[in-house]
């Protein structure tokens, strides 16, 4: 059922099928996210800012929507291993990174508690009130 609302949103698609680790995710969503701009998403943060609008297919204040293709894909891709191995070399690389708390967070992953890349990317689109996400 679609309402006069939904149409107006903008819709946009990120494919699970087109990348297997981060660094393909932030090529992914810079491609689909930012257009005709000379900036690519190469952090958490770069991928939250961008959600904020402006930088692409969308304005601050515009409803968005984001179609996640192949989202199982990506859970398994983006899962315990690649967040495992994304806080050891954090750990490793030290400054600038807060060491203590990446442990913390490696910790708490190997015990099962934490969060995965995935689950931190869902986070982070959900902390968009203008932003629906759905995982196909």
């Amino acid at each position: 059922m679609s309402t006069s609302n939904n149409n107006k949103r903008k819709r946009t698609v990120i494919n699970g099928s087109h990348f297997s680790n981060l660094a393909g995710f932030y090529e992914e969503v810079s491609k689909v996210l930012t257009k005709d701009i000379n900036w690519k998403v190469g952090t958490l943060d770069g991928f939250n800012d961008i959600l904020y609008g402006g930088f692409g297919i969308f304005e601050n204040d515009d409803e968005v929507e984001i179609l996640w293709e192949e989202s199982e894909k990506s859970r398994k891709d983006l899962g315990f291993e690649a967040t495992k191995e994304f806080y050891e070399n954090k750990i490793k690389q030290g400054k600038p990174f807060n060491v203590e708390l990446i442990q913390e967070k490696l910790n708490k992953l190997i015990e099962g508690k934490g969060q995965t890349l995935f689950d931190v990317l869902l986070e982070i689109i959900e902390e968009h009130k203008n932003i629906v996400l759905i995982l196909n």
